[in-house]
């Protein structure tokens, strides 16, 4: 009986140790950092396809799934310092902040953090390619705040790197309904 009992106060610590560690290298600091990059052409004027990347006007080509919630301003309106959260499945992210918006310079940016897990950075340039072209250039930059986040960081910059040919094919179906007259 006493052996039996040594043996589960032994495993009983061995599972508390194990435990322990791992809670601790989930919380410990993260070291994965993913920078990932596409560019597209958008079969569209500059002025026609700049607004196209404010997070309220990419409704109009971005799918049902985005749909974002803004908290400032209201109505609603692209401009730098605007603040939403956008829903993913039955989670809401943390606030999403516009740091740049800026037509002259083509210049839109985003960042938001998932507490706990990872910090996101999303930097595009929108160029005139010619008259009727505009080259868009995306870069997003990933970073885990724990160990927890490294794997996410990794798997959603993989997905981020595919990225290019589904934003391309969406901006430029939009582009040709409205241009055809079909919006």
């Amino acid at each position: 009986m006493r052996s039996v009992l040594i043996v589960i106060v032994v495993a009983l610590a061995i599972g508390i140790a194990l435990l322990a560690f791992h809670l601790h290298q989930r919380n410990a600091p993260g070291s994965a950092r993913e920078r990932s990059q596409f560019e597209f052409v958008a079969h569209g004027p500059y002025a026609q396809v700049f607004p196209l990347f404010g997070a309220e006007k990419e409704r109009v080509w971005a799918g049902k799934e985005w749909d974002p919630r803004f908290v400032f301003p209201k109505p609603a309106k692209d401009v730098e310092g605007a603040v939403f959260t956008v829903k993913h499945g039955h989670a809401t992210t943390a606030p999403w902040v516009n740091t740049a918006f800026d037509v002259k310079s083509g210049h839109v940016q985003y960042v938001y953090v998932i507490p706990d897990t990872m910090t996101t950075l999303i930097d595009i340039h929108i160029a005139p390619q010619d008259a009727e072209n505009t080259k868009i250039d995306v870069m997003y930059e990933r970073t885990a705040l724990t160990a927890g986040g490294d794997e996410r960081v990794r798997r959603m910059a993989e997905n981020d790197r595919r990225s290019g040919a589904e934003w391309a094919e969406q901006v430029n179906r939009y582009l040709k309904t409205v241009s055809s007259g079909k919006p």
